[in-house]
């Protein structure tokens, strides 16, 4: 069963016969290009506000590199650090000797637990 002449057909939403005066009209936009290192263009458009700024970078997404405003001088892409394992940093806070000491001190440890003399940790 078919309800009568209740379905919006042919429409979505927003649209409608008014347009722009049924939304209000769009803000004064700026257009600012920004290069990055392999000299790709993005031309993202900003509102026209007196207290904002575009932003000194934006990200291409083409490459990903940063781009900035001046072409002839793009920013440098972001040094990325490798992945570190937690034995890279534990080697950063502690020297060979001091590591040679704890490992010593640790099998001192479970020598003794082995032959009975020190009771384990509950």
């Amino acid at each position: 069963m078919v309800s009568a002449g209740h379905a919006i057909r042919g429409s979505r939403v927003g649209a409608g016969p008014m347009g722009e005066q049924e939304r209000g009209e769009a803000a004064p936009r700026r257009t600012v290009s920004y290069w990055c290192l392999n000299g790709h263009e993005i031309r993202p458009s900003f509102a026209m506000l007196d207290e904002v700024d575009p932003p000194e970078q934006w990200d291409c997404p083409r490459c990903g590199f940063p781009a900035g405003q001046d072409r002839a001088n793009p920013p440098a892409p972001i040094r990325n650090e490798p992945y570190k394992t937690h034995l890279a940093y534990v080697k950063e806070r502690r020297s060979e000797e001091d590591g040679a000491a704890l490992l010593e001190e640790a099998l001192a440890t479970l020598r003794a637990r082995r032959q009975g003399r020190v009771p384990s940790r509950v």
